[in-house]
């Protein structure tokens, strides 16, 4: 294992209640087995949470498929994003909603490895304010990545590391876990598309908050259409980036955390079996 760390001792109120949110839209294919396959990792683990499922104006069958599977499963809430729609207002809608004091952030497409739901559990536990994810850091890794999107993402992230002096390599990757007073903190959220995967995490980072890094694999979907076209995202993502960049240097510290200096932390360790580093 190898750790970096300011060593500022973390002290922080112990969590009840995981909320998960998963926005999706026209996710039948794969949204049943996303969710079963959620729940019975936290169910044998003994994370105690909700798992809350925002459909964003889904025209196939994927409210049905949640109907029918919220009747044999207690931990499972639904919402339907009224609109306007978008990846962003879909995940602020079920911030809004949710019961727990702590928050994941998952796709629906069952790209995120639900293992890795557990580790940000104890982790956040342990006193962090956030736990970053990285498919890119040694026992990390990705299967199936579209190779031009894995370029784009590269890119993307290596401008993010220079604009904001982090080490920080995988921004972009909606996949990460926050106590609520974190993502409170953070607001008012602004971003309503997949751009706000890159407000959370800068404002985090930049607000003071604690976090930490560690390894996770992704897969590609298998089923469905992939929801992100980089064409009509990369002025948006700018458009953020350089939004907490002036906040960082121009605001005069209004929005950090009081009372505690952030600190950072990155954990490796060996990726679950199967995964590509």
């Amino acid at each position: 294992m190898q750790r970096r760390t300011s060593g500022i001792d973390l002290m922080s109120d112990p969590l009840t209640l995981l909320t998960i949110v998963i926005p999706a839209r026209n996710e039948e294919g794969c949204i049943r087995s996303t969710v079963e396959h959620l729940e019975l990792e936290l169910r044998l683990n003994r994370v105690p949470h909700e798992i809350v499922v925002v459909d964003d104006g889904s025209t196939d069958g994927t409210w049905q498929i949640l109907a029918e599977t919220r009747q044999s499963m207690a931990t499972l809430n639904l919402l339907q994003n009224p609109g306007p729609h978008g990846f962003g207002r879909a995940i602020i809608h079920g911030i809004d909603h949710m019961r727990g004091d702590a928050l994941v952030i998952m796709m629906a497409d069952e790209s995120d490895d639900c293992r890795d739901v557990v580790r940000y559990w104890k982790l956040l536990n342990e006193g962090y304010d956030a736990v970053f994810g990285s498919r890119f850091m040694k026992g990390g890794g990705v299967i199936d990545y579209p190779p031009f999107k894995l370029v784009m993402n590269r890119l993307f992230n290596r401008f993010i590391r220079f604009l904001f002096h982090v080490k920080l390599n995988d921004t972009t990757n909606a996949f990460k876990a926050y106590r609520k007073t974190a993502v409170e903190g953070c607001r008012p959220l602004l971003a309503p598309h997949f751009n706000l995967t890159v407000e959370l995490p800068l404002k985090t980072i930049v607000r003071g908050y604690s976090w930490t890094v560690i390894p996770i694999t992704w897969r590609n979907r298998r089923s469905g259409e992939a929801k992100l076209k980089l064409k009509e995202m990369g002025s948006r993502y700018l458009f953020i980036c350089l939004y907490v960049w002036l906040e960082k240097y121009f605001s005069g510290g209004d929005y950090r955390k009081q009372m505690q200096a952030p600190r950072t932390e990155e954990r490796a360790s060996a990726g679950p079996a199967g995964t590509r580093t």
